[in-house]
């Protein structure tokens, strides 16, 4: 071959690799304000940003803990997203629970997991002194960290690695951030008496697919340990309460008025003085106290 031709092919190879270069790395000089991209060159470099933002995005995502089994599902902007019922989880699914770390110091539950008045009661509360410090149950990773003023008060949300997720409520301060990986132990806020709450305690929760269980199912409390270290969930056993669920979803209530009474209250929603005394657990004869909320079904 000439050196004629091969003084040709090398221009052509030159030119090319830095037109190449100019559209994923152009250079600006400082004194010219002036658009300097052709529009090959804009077409490009969009390619090259958004294969760039397209990898890192995918990475986040496979990043996650548990992201299959959540169907790569990650929010930090509500609590349950899944929107996945108790009646379409899966029959059983195992659970690694060999990193638990029990979260506080205190084994002393002042409130249930279950029925509450007129609303359901989605956690396990333990008493704690201001300032407590309060430890991630397993590793895994922050999703949510957040305020409700009405409600939580400062509390944070774990998707943990073996799949469960955990929720800690009415913190005086929240110690990690969003997206921030924790190992089980690790210290995540301090105990307090924020948002909706009589007094100092831990508002805990366990869900899975954004459903809560009642966490003396996994945890006993007493002696802070796990009743196994492998734990199965299933809906007849895990959710047993599911059918409280959907009786306090169909449930309906009176609100007392002036001159109301248990007789009066059942005539006008068609049961009987004794439906409504064992729904209310009260006695034909308890008074009614005005805005006092009665349920007939």
């Amino acid at each position: 071959m000439s050196n004629r031709k091969l003084f040709l092919i090398g221009c052509l190879f030159l030119g090319g690799l830095f037109n190449y270069s100019y559209a994923i790395s152009p250079v600006l000089d400082e004194n010219d304000s002036t658009e300097f991209f052709e529009l090959d060159d804009i077409d490009a470099h969009k390619d090259f940003v958004s294969t760039k933002s397209f990898v890192r995005d995918t990475v986040d995502i496979y990043s996650n803990p548990a992201c299959e089994l959540y169907n790569y599902s990650w929010t930090s902007e509500r609590l349950n997203p899944y929107r996945i019922k108790i009646d379409s989880l899966p029959d059983s699914v195992f659970i690694n629970c060999s990193d638990f770390v029990y979260p506080l110091r205190s084994n002393h539950v002042t409130s249930n997991f279950g029925m509450r008045k007129y609303r359901y009661h989605y956690g396990i509360d333990l008493g704690v002194k201001i300032g407590d410090t309060i430890r991630a149950t397993f590793g895994g990773k922050v999703r949510i960290v957040d305020y409700e003023r009405k409600g939580y008060g400062h509390y944070l949300v774990i998707r943990h690695n073996n799949g469960l997720e955990t929720v800690y409520a009415h913190l005086l301060e929240v110690l990690v951030n969003v997206n921030q990986t924790v190992k089980a132990g690790d210290i995540i806020a301090l105990g307090g008496n924020t948002g909706h709450s009589t007094g100092p305690h831990l508002h805990y929760e366990i869900r899975f697919l954004g459903n809560a269980f009642n966490p003396t199912k996994l945890i006993d409390f007493q002696t802070k340990k796990l009743h196994k270290k492998d734990y199965y969930i299933t809906k007849k056993d895990t959710y047993s309460h599911a059918k409280e669920l959907k009786a306090m979803a169909q449930a309906r209530y009176h609100k007392v008025r002036p001159g109301d009474n248990l007789s009066k209250i059942a005539r006008r929603y068609g049961v009987t003085v004794k439906q409504l005394c064992k729904l209310n657990k009260i006695s034909p004869n308890s008074i009614l106290r005005v805005g006092k909320k009665i349920r007939y079904k």
